[in-house]
């Protein structure tokens, strides 16, 4: 469960204000047999503008087994994100889509008042696996839309002097990422090349974190570590991005997230009531739909005992 609520800071006096540069430590965890490394939510980082949830799994090699073998389960109120460095996924829903997400694409599935989906490693795949799922939470206004997905097989890519962007969210020097999102957003994966510098011009009234995907990398104020989310703040109006030899850096961001959100299991909504809801119609088989496409079995939901209303922001 994570509940949140911000405030955003005026920035006026940008050059008068030091911004926010903590790292917390990813938690270990399993999705299924695939190990991953959870950035986000933390106890002390509940979201980054409407980012509420980040894995980060691999870099796996593999010979026969399917590491990636979520079975069909549902969603309420949010955006699925991923994107691959390495790898295959294959995403099937309760709409009828179907796609292969590779590297270098991207895959944005809008919840909405409710979908479900399955994801695995297809039986034509490259043996490896190396990528992210982000969550974003959707505005009250917007949370209750009609689900839908998106499957983008190139996102755009912004050239700089040292390195190269892929804009997987929101926009960036004038690119904007093609898929859908209803917050305003940032969420780019970096490639820095080998001793190289490369210089970003940030929104100062987004909140940003970093996460550093591969390779060895520094910002502005020091090194960066693996498995660490680096909360950047807000009133930052650039970075510096430095690395020996090469590295990818995941950078997130966006306006804070004003709504109080209440998240449990697979969905992100603002009350008990609508998760109990949620959590009854997806055990009788209404409500989300079937997911054709796949052979796992659709998973149950977890026990309620846990379950408690969200909490002020701290």
């Amino acid at each position: 469960m994570s509940s949140n609520q911000h405030v955003g800071m005026p920035c006026e006096a940008v050059d008068q204000q030091a911004p926010a540069f903590t790292a917390y430590p990813n938690r270990e965890t399993h999705l299924g047999d695939l190990p991953i490394s959870r950035a986000l939510p933390t106890r002390e980082q509940r979201m980054i503008g409407p980012w509420c949830f980040l894995d980060r799994f691999g870099p796996l090699t593999f010979k026969n087994e399917k590491p990636m073998a979520v079975p069909p389960h549902p969603h309420i109120g949010l955006q699925t994100v991923s994107w691959l460095m390495e790898g295959e996924i294959l995403h099937t829903d309760s709409l009828g889509s179907k796609a292969v997400l590779t590297p270098g694409g991207i895959n944005v599935m809008t919840a909405g008042k409710g979908i479900a989906h399955a994801e695995e490693t297809p039986p034509q795949n490259s043996g490896r696996l190396n990528g992210v799922q982000l969550w974003v939470a959707l505005p009250e206004k917007e949370r209750n839309r009609t689900p839908s997905f998106t499957n983008i097989a190139q996102v755009p890519i912004l050239k700089k002097q040292g390195g190269l962007i892929q804009i997987l969210a929101g926009e960036l020097e004038g690119i904007a990422s093609p898929s859908p999102y209803f917050s305003e957003i940032l969420g780019v994966a970096i490639h820095i090349h080998p001793h190289e510098t490369l210089s970003l011009d940030l929104n100062p009234q987004f909140e940003h974190a970093a996460l550093l995907l591969e390779g060895d990398c520094s910002l502005d104020e020091g090194t960066l570590g693996q498995k660490q989310l680096y909360s950047l703040g807000s009133c930052r109006e650039s970075l510096m991005i430095r690395s020996h030899k090469g590295c990818w850096l995941l950078l997130i961001g966006g306006m804070p997230f004003s709504e109080k959100i209440l998240m449990w299991w697979n969905f992100v909504s603002r009350t008990p009531e609508e998760i109990r809801q949620a959590r009854t119609d997806w055990e009788d088989q209404h409500r989300f739909g079937e997911v054709k496409g796949t052979d796992l079995p659709r998973l149950s939901a977890p026990d309620l005992a846990r379950l408690a209303p969200p909490n002020p922001a701290s």
